[in-house]
């Protein structure tokens, strides 16, 4: 096992630590000289490349189209709508002035006080507010709806305590912001949203997730309703993973969007929004890997195989490269992503570590006994297990070896989470089993003062009320009141 792998620490000991260990050593990305935000280094971007493809995909077959909306929000737009500022206003990023000028005193460049900024500007957290001003000006009739746009960027959330990928002042994301003619289609566009991402999950990432709505305190400030898929890391931590919110006529109304229907009457625009971001790549590794590095879905991997020469003199690599580029050839005409690795900088095996290191899903092997018999070796990164084949019709065996790889790392991840969702029914055992982490499912009784309560003496929170599942009611554990079905409370991130 090379050096690098030595130094990552175990789950076990400490799983925080192994994370950022795994983030660090597998390329993926790294702090910036910014305090909070990072730098995501060409391995992690090429994950969230391969995450903003399938996804901007699954968009644009759903209707929707992309567009670019401004960096910089108005300060007043952000006091147009209450709920929102108020959840937002400890977070934002503002812009005061818009020229520097050298120090007179000759200590490098300072702000010049005369360029103040009539209005602040703030760096958006998200981008509701400038999006609906915009669409005021785009509606007019219900012919010019349903409005459905999706912008790919980067939005600023001043956090003091910052963890790579999962919370970071900046970071990438998408954000969907529809507009539609009745109640009826935005909330079919909010949901239908929360499948798409739901769906993205479990076939591309190998996550299971739980579908749901949020409770009231927990929901998107300015929302009607959030809808959520939410995830169990191996450390028993819940993960929101996706979120898609109801806004109904919030921001039509701060905004004054309205539109004439077909009966010729007036009434304001009924909204959606929803959202993803690097957060999936957090996701990800604490969903799948282990103590040897990551573990990728091949649905995600960079690239899904790699080909590492084994070679004893510059002849026997030339004939190994020969009979190699026949095997890249076939295998990307399935479209598989292949890397040959022939570079002579570095041994066999501390390529071997390496590649298990950033998750590659299959590594091929090839010798000059490979050569003569026909063969190569096979290993996969899920299991670690190796075997030798034969060369013929290696294509069609490894299209297969990488579904079945994408199947276990979803069956694995699916019965772990069963393994460590309980039914719970007093509020005694509630605070044992918190301590061990996964899901717990236990009646609530829909009050904040009661979920306030939870929060503050176990640091668990609802995590959503399932759309799905048991919905036989009961009594809450805390106050014995009635429940109309058990929700997700956990521990997260």
């Amino acid at each position: 096992m090379a050096k690098e792998l030595k130094e990552l620490t175990p789950r076990s000991q400490d799983y925080s630590q192994w994370y950022l260990d795994l983030v660090l050593k597998a390329d993926l990305a790294e702090n910036s000289a910014v305090r909070g935000c990072m730098v995501i280094k060409p391995y992690g971007y090429a994950i969230w490349e391969k995450i903003q493809r399938q996804l901007d995909d699954m968009f644009k077959e759903t209707g929707h189209e992309n567009a670019y909306f401004p960096l910089f929000i108005p300060k007043s737009f952000l006091s147009k709508e209450a709920d929102h500022v108020e959840g937002f206003a400890k977070e934002c990023a503002v812009v005061t002035h818009y020229r520097l000028k050298n120090d007179p005193e000759g200590k490098g460049v300072i702000v010049d006080p005369e360029a103040k900024l009539e209005e602040e500007l703030i760096i958006r957290p998200t981008s509701e507010t400038i999006i609906w001003n915009t669409y005021r000006n785009w509606i007019q009739s219900y012919r010019d709806l349903p409005i459905l746009i999706n912008q790919w960027a980067n939005v600023v959330r001043w956090e003091m305590r910052t963890r790579l990928f999962l919370r970071t002042a900046e970071f990438l994301w998408q954000e969907g912001h529809t507009a539609h003619a009745t109640k009826a289609e935005a909330e079919e566009e909010s949901q239908k949203m929360l499948e798409v991402y739901a769906e993205f999950a479990e076939k591309y990432m190998a996550m299971p997730v739980v579908r749901g709505v949020k409770s009231a305190s927990e929901r998107f400030a300015g929302a009607i309703d959030t809808y959520t898929i939410e995830a169990l890391m191996q450390d028993g931590k819940a993960l929101q993973s996706g979120t898609s919110h109801f806004l109904g006529q919030n921001f039509a109304k701060a905004f004054d969007v309205k539109f004439t229907d077909k009966e010729g009457k007036q009434d304001y625009v009924w909204a959606t929004s929803w959202g993803v971001s690097t957060r999936l790549i957090g996701a990800l590794i604490m969903a799948h890997s282990d103590d040897n590095g990551l573990v990728l879905p091949p649905k995600l991997a960079p690239y899904q195989v790699v080909i590492v020469p084994i070679y004893r003199s510059e002849e026997q690599l030339a004939q190994i490269n020969e009979k190699v580029k026949g095997i890249i050839s076939a295998l990307k005409n399935l479209g598989i992503s292949v890397k040959y690795d022939n570079a002579d900088n570095k041994k066999p095996g501390w390529k071997f570590s390496e590649y298990e290191l950033k998750g590659v899903p299959v590594r091929l092997a090839m010798g000059g006994r490979d050569l003569e018999n026909n063969t190569i070796e096979v290993a996969r990164r899920d299991t670690l297990t190796k075997e030798t084949v034969s060369c013929d019709n290696l294509d069609l065996y490894i299209k297969n070896l990488l579904n079945d790889i994408q199947e276990n790392i979803y069956k694995k991840a699916f019965d772990f989470r069963t393994a460590s969702t309980i039914n719970v029914d007093s509020y005694d055992e509630f605070k044992v089993k918190i301590e061990e982490g996964g899901f717990i499912m236990a009646h609530w009784d829909g009050t904040p003062e009661t979920e306030e309560k939870i929060k503050n003496e176990t640091k668990a929170t609802i995590r959503c009320i399932p759309l799905e599942g048991d919905k036989t009611p009961g009594k809450c554990m805390v106050t014995g009141n009635p429940s109309a079905q058990r929700v997700v409370f956990a521990r997260a991130y």
